[in-house]
């Protein structure tokens, strides 16, 4: 494995403190390489210059001359992708298009609203979501097989996920490497999960048997009011989820029911068919804390009526709540980031 980026030795995600150097000769030690003395490979990071336009695009060339390498490219904040998008465009989005040519290639961008501005809130997850070649009024064949899963990612350019769960991340990166064909994979993920008290996995969600969850459903049934009797559903992706939930238990809400979107592309026609389904008189609603003509909501608008249209036989089309459209990805000042941010929460569980 391999993993490059502008402070991934420190470490800007979970890998914290991955690397750390002898303060006299200024060696490098990477723990992980010496779990076992006879382990066949090991991890390579290292800290590049800030310049995303340079750096991601070899890392793009390494990855595809070292397929069996799992690449990754960090960015301090997603933000900073911006400087690459040449490369995102150009090469990466189209790459097996154009060329024929395919890369496993990873680029985790931390993405989430934490009151720290527009330079650092958002890694612009509307440009991967637009750029996904995804029909939104077509439903893939057998989704809800694993074989015909596989295969609607085969013919899609690239993945879009926001995951929340240690588990999950590892299941999404594992099998960036044992799947037989490779896909670039966006990680839009936040730093503040690294700390939180609910973002956590068991043991057993690693061990043999478990897999990627591309949705949770709703996570605690029994908090809430029978199935016909919860009068909405609230969609959602990244760590607004759990603002939700805590939210939700401290206002005693039990008929607001959570489905979170861990895979937004390709997208999960039948997890959300199912959510709709399972609840027949509840409104469907998409909570975001991007603004309107940003984050997930125009692309994930079109394909919950598909969803529901095609595989229930009954069309619903899912309300938003977020902030409203704005040319800026986020406040500048925190005071008002928090407070539009318990605005948007009390919206959406109301």
């Amino acid at each position: 494995m391999r993993l490059s980026g502008q402070d991934v030795e420190r470490g800007t995600f979970s890998h914290r403190h991955c690397a750390v150097h002898d303060q006299k000769d200024g060696s490098k030690h990477i723990f992980v390489n010496s779990i076992s003395p006879d382990q066949p490979r090991h991890l390579q990071v290292e800290n590049l210059a800030l310049s995303e336009y340079g750096v991601l695009g070899f890392e793009l060339g390494y990855s595809m001359e070292t397929p069996h390498q799992l690449v990754m490219w960090e960015a301090q904040f997603g933000d900073f992708v911006n400087g690459a998008q040449i490369i995102v465009d150009q090469y990466i989005s189209a790459l097996e298009a154009k060329w024929m040519r395919q890369t496993g290639l990873v680029l985790s961008l931390p993405h989430g609203y934490q009151g720290m501005g527009p330079e650092h809130s958002s890694c612009r997850l509307e440009r991967f979501l637009q750029n996904s070649d995804e029909d939104p009024d077509f439903v893939p064949p057998n989704i809800d097989t694993l074989d015909g899963q596989i295969r609607q990612t085969q013919l899609n350019n690239w993945q879009v996920m926001n995951i929340t769960t240690p588990a999950n991340y590892f299941h999404a990166l594992r099998r960036q490497l044992h799947r037989e064909f490779r896909k670039p994979l966006v990680l839009a993920q936040t730093k503040a999960l690294l700390r939180h008290k609910l973002a956590v996995s068991s043991v057993e969600d690693f061990l043999p048997g478990t897999r990627f969850h591309r949705v949770y459903p709703e996570q605690h049934p029994e908090q809430l009011r029978p199935a016909d009797e919860v009068k909405k559903v609230v969609m959602c992706t990244g760590k607004i989820y759990y603002e939700l939930l805590e939210k939700r238990q401290d206002k005693s809400i039990d008929d607001v029911a959570l489905v979170r979107l861990e895979q937004i592309s390709p997208f999960p026609f039948d997890h959300v068919a199912k959510a709709a389904k399972d609840y027949p008189n509840a409104e469907l609603v998409w909570a975001q804390e991007e603004p309107k003509n940003m984050g997930a909501w125009y692309f994930v608008m079109e394909r919950i009526e598909t969803a529901t249209r095609v595989l229930n036989g009954e069309e619903k089309r899912a309300k938003y709540v977020g902030r409203k459209t704005m040319a800026s990805p986020a406040e500048g000042y925190g005071d008002v980031h928090h407070y539009q941010q318990n605005k948007i929460l009390e919206k959406a569980l109301e």
